[in-house]
């Protein structure tokens, strides 16, 4: 198959463009010819060396990510930038990256993966970034306790130990989740008035200021919130005929 119509079929499936005002990562193709054939892709949450030197291994073509080389523009190709990057281009490996989009997507996005593997229905976007969506929120059939949650968060591929701050109700019903580092939505999940904002990392304010709104939040670890998306993406690409690699590099954060 060629580059471009996996690049097209992804970027019409993600929704890439509607990012493009909001996202400092370039979503799309981020290194690569206009064209070349593909046959094997390998997925990862990161662009990195590690991740890279595996894809290299795996002989993949293409390699797809949640977390890429551009963010903001890039200046000039030196240092890590170039350890990264000149890989890729020596190995004649392209790679794909989606940030945001990928994190949004009811369907097939990090949040969308948490909220399945916590059982939640009734689910709705979450986490406004302007006129997209970069969370998703829902309810459980039956209320559970936050050690019933926590417990499940454990086992999110990459997980050390979900880290709860308890100051909701005893019973949790409703969940708001943002992947990654997605404290700052805390505010809307009050407004929601969910019980309870899932995502990975904290930050110290968010300790009084859910206290004082009486909200639950947890912490289940970036890396370990955001496995989903990818290896959804990896599932779809498989159905178009090509071979696929997952690349699982957990970073304990």
């Amino acid at each position: 198959m060629q580059l471009s119509e996996i690049v097209s079929q992804l970027d019409e499936t993600l929704s890439t463009a509607d990012f493009a005002d909001v996202d400092a990562s370039a979503n799309g193709l981020q290194v690569g010819p206009d064209e070349k054939s593909v046959e094997t892709v390998a997925f990862a949450v990161d662009a990195a060396e590690a991740t890279i030197k595996a894809a290299v291994d795996a002989d993949a073509d293409l390699l797809v990510t949640h977390h890429g080389l551009v963010w903001g523009g890039l200046d000039r190709l030196t240092g890590r930038d170039f350890s990264r990057t000149e890989p890729l281009i020596r190995n004649d490996l392209a790679l794909y990256v989606s940030h945001l989009p990928l994190d949004g997507h009811q369907e097939v996005g990090n949040a969308a993966g948490v909220a399945d593997h916590l059982g939640l229905s009734d689910r709705e976007p979450f986490g406004e970034i302007g006129p997209i969506h970069i969370g998703q929120s829902g309810a459980f059939e039956s209320p559970k306790t936050a050690d019933e949650i926590r417990a499940a968060l454990d086992d999110l591929d990459g997980n050390e130990g979900t880290q709860v701050l308890d100051f909701g109700p005893d019973e949790i019903s409703e969940v708001a989740i943002v992947t990654g580092s997605g404290v700052d939505w805390l505010d809307e999940a009050i407004d929601r008035g969910v019980d309870a904002l899932v995502t990975g990392e904290g930050k110290q304010k968010v300790y009084h200021e859910a206290r004082e709104a009486g909200i639950s939040v947890f912490l289940a670890g970036h890396y370990a919130t955001e496995t989903f998306g990818v290896r959804n993406l990896e599932k779809r690409v498989a159905e178009m005929g090509l071979e696929t690699v997952y690349i699982s590099h957990p970073t304990g954060l």
